[in-house]
């Protein structure tokens, strides 16, 4: 957490498709805050790699790229440069390969003052999953967002379809599992619960339910 700073965090962590995103930028809305994706940075990244012609298992390339993203947040979409990538950033094989460079420790190196960054402002709503643990551990909030696999892949499924993006639930399903692997055996900065964080179980939850909670938990840190 950045020490010179006195703006407020809420962490909320958890795996692929546990619904962090969309619960985070509801709470951000409501408390009026600032909001960091930072999934979206390291998938970013991997965009930024295949379009550079960077190859993925090249650790310092893909480093580098990671230092330079010329990478901005506005209005819930992202851009790389001038152009918005919001939707592209979306795509299973961005996702994929997002979750192997995750893994480097020299890019989460390379991004992690520039997350740090985001910290300003009225508050700061952060998802990911290791902003409690790693990014900002000093969070007075600390939210891990859990679900199960089966009720995580029919949610993407789901939102795939609704996009218009064909779409396999087996399939989906089959990458979930791989994912929640690799993101909690990696060796820095593995997925988990901060030991001070708030563990949901939002599988049976409404999206509204989900942060109704956050925001109560909030509200009695205020107390």
């Amino acid at each position: 957490m950045n020490k010179h700073s006195t703006t407020p965090v809420i962490t909320i962590d958890g795996p692929t498709a546990s619904g962090k995103g969309t619960v985070a930028a509801l709470v951000a809305a409501h408390l009026g805050w600032q909001i960091l994706d930072s999934g979206a940075l390291y998938r970013l990244t991997a965009l930024a790699c295949l379009r550079q012609g960077v190859d993925t298992n090249e650790i310092d390339a893909v480093a580098q790229v990671a230092r330079q993203l010329d990478v901005n947040f506005d209005q819930g979409r992202c851009f790389l440069g001038a152009e918005d990538v919001t939707d592209a950033l979306r795509a299973e094989k961005i996702g994929l390969l997002a979750s192997q460079v995750a893994a480097y420790p020299a890019v989460r190196d390379a991004l992690l003052a520039r997350q740090r960054d985001f910290q300003q402002g009225a508050g700061l709503v952060a998802d990911g999953r290791d902003m409690g643990t790693v990014v900002f551990p000093d969070a007075p909030l600390k939210i891990f967002l859990v679900a199960d696999v089966q009720s995580r892949a029919q949610r993407r499924y789901n939102q795939l379809i609704e996009k218009g993006v064909s779409a396999n639930l087996l399939d989906l399903l089959a990458d979930l599992q791989a994912r929640d692997l690799r993101d909690t055996s990696r060796a820095v900065a593995p997925l988990k619960a901060a030991p001070d964080a708030y563990i949901i179980d939002s599988t049976t939850l409404s999206i509204n339910d989900t942060v109704d909670q956050v925001l109560q938990y909030w509200a009695k840190k205020q107390n």
